[in-house]
């Protein structure tokens, strides 16, 4: 993976520029340039993510993959922004940052540097496969232009290994021996542990407000029939039902709101503080996959789960 990383870097001045723009409607421009703008600010905040995930990892070929990955978003945050730009033809309003995503990202980041890094993954996965998997999939399909196909085909080949290396530090998190190790720590004081709930649940509930602005709003418009975001729901609740991680706390507590939330009569009265807890909307709570699906990717191993996402992607 480390040599995949290096060798496949890329630079923005590797697109070509040149390529005009097609002919759209103000709505539609004005969505784009948007839609490219918050990309940015999300790739951003994966770059700003990546390098607390070098901090904190003591393996050398990680931290040196980490490092490429940092690179990676950085570039694709230049790229976004650059598309953006190119898309803003008649310059019809100014554009700024969404504020969901604004108000978002201080306390995402709080919570990948302040709590435990299983939570920290679990969040930076889920992430990760709504933007590969549904967001700029569905954006490119939507743009329908060469100029933004000639970008996403390099961005995607570069998010692919961040999946692989997503699901990867998810088997490690809830493996047996680092479960024994963390077993043997001592239990963190009794503030330390509200400061970290504290920060996990304001992360929470700003969480639900930043996936409906970013995210869900956007494929609306790119993806009217929904399908590519509820592949990439499908994928993480699929994942945090694999055995191995089921058994963590964080995968119990979100697996048991998930399943009251979709509970008719508990689901009818406690509905909306459920989807505020799991940070989501509806199509994020509610149950996606089926028996025969979870039976399946129950048997599969986590690289062969992360093929399966990303042949989705690819679909």
């Amino acid at each position: 993976m480390l040599d995949k990383c290096v060798r496949d870097q890329w630079s923005i001045d590797d697109l070509d520029w040149s390529v005009p723009q097609p002919a759209m409607t103000r709505d539609k421009e004005e969505m784009i340039v948007q839609a490219f703008l918050d990309m940015a600010g999300i790739e951003r905040l994966a770059g700003a993510l990546f390098e607390v995930q070098r901090e904190k990892t003591d393996d050398p070929t990680l931290m040196k993959i980490f490092s490429t990955f940092v690179a990676d978003e950085k570039r694709h945050a230049a790229v976004a922004a650059r598309l953006s730009e190119h898309y803003d033809v008649h310059h019809y309003r100014t554009y700024t940052e969404s504020e969901a995503l604004t108000n978002f990202r201080p306390h995402f980041l709080a919570l990948v540097r302040d709590t435990s890094p299983e939570i920290a993954n679990a969040y930076i996965t889920s992430g990760e496969l709504i933007l590969d998997v549904a967001l700029l999939r569905s954006l490119d399909d939507y743009v329908a232009d060469e100029m933004s196909h000639q970008a996403m085909h390099l961005i995607n080949r570069d998010e692919s290994r961040h999946i692989a290396i997503d699901f990867h530090m998810t088997e490690h998190y809830c493996s047996d021996e680092y479960l024994a190790e963390v077993a043997l720590r001592p239990r963190p004081p009794v503030r330390e542990m509200l400061r970290m709930a504290r920060v996990l649940g304001t992360m929470m509930w700003h969480a639900k407000p930043f996936l409906q602005q970013v995210f869900l709003a956007p494929m609306d418009r790119t993806d009217p029939s929904g399908r590519r975001i509820k592949e990439a729901f499908k994928r993480i609740q699929m994942i945090i039902r694999k055995p191995t991680v089921a058994r963590t706390p964080f995968s119990r507590f979100m697996i048991g709101a998930q399943e009251l939330y979709n509970r008719p009569v508990i689901g009818k009265l406690l509905g909306r503080f459920l989807l505020r807890a799991l940070g989501a909307d509806d199509r994020a709570a509610r149950i996606q996959f089926t028996q025969e699906e979870l039976a399946r990717t129950q048997r599969m191993t986590f690289d062969e789960l992360a093929e399966d996402a990303l042949a989705v992607k690819y679909s």
